[in-house]
């Protein structure tokens, strides 16, 4: 599996998600648009050496991944709490995963998820109906990379 984090605004939460993508054993994660890449005091502070461990790359424009990936045979998955979207639980494929996570205030660009193959969603059965990036994408890669198991 691979992430794709794409204009995270908070050099925490791309710290956290070097983190969970080390815990996770994932292939590699991209970081696009504006998100900020290592070496960096405040990324290194919540992943914990993990910047060092997790493959990664730096391109701004998250397209030429997509197209990328997908001419590689990833299924590109945006994780995104919206219409259309299924629970993570019921989702399937036999094909390797791009997941992209998008902005802590905005998401992902319609632009963005017009290329997306699938939407899926965590769900949560309470009041408040979203996530820090940081923590969604924990739960979604042990999801994800149970299925697998």
């Amino acid at each position: 599996m691979i992430v794709i984090a794409h204009n995270i605004r908070s050099l925490h939460n791309v710290g956290s998600i070097f983190r969970s993508c080390d815990v996770f054993a994932i292939e590699k994660l991209y970081l696009t648009g504006f998100s900020g890449t290592p070496p960096r005091k405040e990324i290194a502070k919540v992943s914990l050496g993990s910047e060092h461990r997790v493959p990664w790359e730096y391109t701004e424009d998250v397209r030429n991944v997509l197209t990328e990936l997908t001419k590689k045979g990833y299924v590109i998955v945006a994780l995104e709490n919206r219409k259309g979207s299924v629970s993570i639980d019921s989702f399937h494929t036999d094909r390797p995963i791009a997941l992209i996570l998008g902005n802590e205030v905005d998401g992902i660009e319609q632009e963005i998820l017009d290329a997306c193959d699938a939407y899926i969603e965590i769900d949560m059965p309470g009041k408040k109906q979203s996530l820090n990036v940081s923590v969604a994408t924990g739960i979604a890669l042990f999801a994800l990379t149970r299925k697998a198991r």
